[in-house]
């Protein structure tokens, strides 16, 4: 009964030590382009930490999920594919929520410096071929609370 008891306590306290990793939160970005609006479930890398690994040593990323990198200012940013294995289109989205520059289809594993082009406060990663899809562009507007509303 007491190793009963003691394997219960072990397992409980790995689930709950499990849970947060388990219970991944996201939020809702929208683009709005000429094709129609389109919707997108992401992650949000605010923290330095976050934004540092961002999409890192993941195999997949399904259809209409991705990552928005949240820089607060707005400022020239610069990306890259190390330890990232799935090619990914990078969206840059100035403060006002337009976009700026799209880097499609990037190269796995790649360190080569990704330039946003312009001063950015946000970049979304979705899995490459997105934009191109869809028909989002430069100047199309992303609809999120971190874009001020115009």
């Amino acid at each position: 009964m007491k190793i009963f008891r003691l394997s219960s306590i072990v397992a409980a306290a790995f689930f709950l030590a499990a849970a947060p990793a388990l219970a991944q939160q996201f939020e809702r970005v929208e683009i709005v382009s000429k094709s129609g609006v389109h919707v997108f479930d992401v992650e949000m890398a605010v923290t330095p930490q976050q934004r540092s690994t961002g999409l890192m040593h993941r195999k997949e990323l399904p259809p209409g999920r991705g990552m928005l990198f949240d820089f607060e200012g707005e400022g020239p940013i610069s990306m890259w594919m190390k330890n990232t294995y799935v090619s990914l289109d990078m969206i840059f989205i100035r403060a006002d929520g337009r976009i700026a520059r799209i880097a499609e289809s990037t190269t796995p594993l790649s360190e080569q410096t990704i330039l946003s082009g312009a001063p950015v406060k946000a970049v979304l990663e979705v899995v490459a071929g997105t934009a191109k899809r869809l028909g989002i562009a430069p100047g199309d507007r992303v609809a999120h609370r971190i874009f001020r509303k115009r």
